[in-house]
């Protein structure tokens, strides 16, 4: 949905890389490298890109699932609909029913969905999901593998794992989404060499390199960006602000997050746009909408070919108690976004029109 007309070609780039030279955590064995498809020759110009973008998504958890999964999404794939359309896909898809939980746990969450859910995300206009996160390996090797098969087949092009580098087009403009989180077995956003080394080859990739992270702490207490290490339930979350710096400076054109499940501010940075935590997308029933937890966006920026921001929107969602979103006229989503971004960022921050449109900041760092 959203794609008529234009040439979306996915491919999955895996990049070995020097992991002796790393700072922190990332797994010992490297990666292997394979070659994207090729596209088609052509001798048309770049053109600019337009992506829609949006946070955490898990559309329920086996055996609690949406009575009707097929129309869901279906009040806000209008809202979404853009040639490329990106989301965090907070856990797995896969029939797999052995999680990492232990029997009787009860501060352990581990989601899954049916493999079939991966058309039904592909229906509401999805082209790129991401697997860097705290959930893609709730179901093991055996869930990772089923939620990555579930995703090709569909033709969603994934990205977060080891090394993974998911390029996709916009006309004859490459993309390149390159995604991190801080855990070893993802691209590891504690490991600012590694990343740097991925994001650098991403720009060989691609004309355009989008950056996601996983960052932050969780819940309703974590919606400002502190610039400091962030920690949750004894884990070490990352510096967002640092790490969304750093990529920017290796290369990155647009940064985009989520993870803290709640709404995060926005800031211009060097002239690109970073977009803090776009919080909870879409869920059924799996995380709480209390209070400021119900607000949600669909962020769509429009780049140049050579990533220069051209333009930004954002579109305000409310979650019901299920976590279904709806598009939001009052804009309550956006007002919170603009609270944030100012109190964090003071003139270096994005601000959101009364019609949801980006402005740059005015005096950006």
């Amino acid at each position: 949905m959203g794609t008529a007309g234009v040439a979306l070609i996915g491919a999955v780039v895996f990049v070995g890389v020097d992991l002796a030279r790393s700072k922190s955590h990332n797994p010992s064995a490297s990666v292997t490298t394979t070659t994207p498809r090729a596209s088609s020759t052509t001798t048309k110009p770049a053109n600019p890109v337009t992506i829609a973008a949006v946070g955490d998504t898990e559309l329920g958890n086996t055996p609690n699932l949406p009575p009707d999964p097929s129309t869901y999404l279906q009040p806000i794939e209008t809202a979404l609909s853009a040639p490329i359309v990106f989301g965090n896909l907070e856990g797995t898809l896969t029939d797999q029913s052995s999680s990492k939980c232990a029997a009787g746990a009860t501060n352990c969450y581990a989601f899954h969905t049916p493999p079939s859910y991966a058309q039904v995300l592909r229906q509401a206009g999805f082209t790129v999901l991401n697997s860097a996160n705290n959930h893609s390996h709730d179901y093991g090797s055996a869930g990772l593998a089923d939620t990555t098969a579930a995703l090709q087949a569909a033709g969603i092009t994934q990205t977060g794992l080891p090394g993974e580098i998911g390029v996709v087009t916009d006309g004859v403009t490459k993309v390149a989404f390159v995604a991190f989180a801080p855990y070893p077995n993802v691209n590891n956003l504690l490991d600012f060499t590694t990343a740097k080394q991925l994001i650098e080859q991403a720009k060989t990739e691609a004309n355009v390199v989008v950056v996601y992270m996983h960052a932050g702490a969780e819940g309703s207490s974590a919606d400002h960006v502190t610039g400091e290490e962030e920690t949750y339930v004894g884990e070490d979350r990352g510096n967002a602000k640092a790490f969304a710096h750093a990529a920017i400076d290796d290369g990155a054109d647009l940064v985009i997050a989520s993870g803290p499940h709640v709404l995060r501010g926005m800031e211009f940075y060097n002239g690109h746009l970073i977009a803090y935590s776009l919080g909870d997308f879409a869920t059924y029933y799996d995380f709480s909408t209390s209070g400021t937890l119900d607000l949600s966006g669909i962020l769509k920026v429009t780049l140049g070919p050579d990533g220069t921001f051209l333009s930004g929107q954002f579109i305000s969602l409310l979650l019901d108690s299920p976590g279904r979103p709806a598009v939001d006229p009052s804009g309550a989503a956006a007002q919170f976004v603009n609270q944030l971004s100012n109190e964090d960022f003071g003139s270096a921050a994005a601000t959101i029109s009364s019609n949801g449109q980006i402005a740059p900041a005015s005096n950006p760092t």
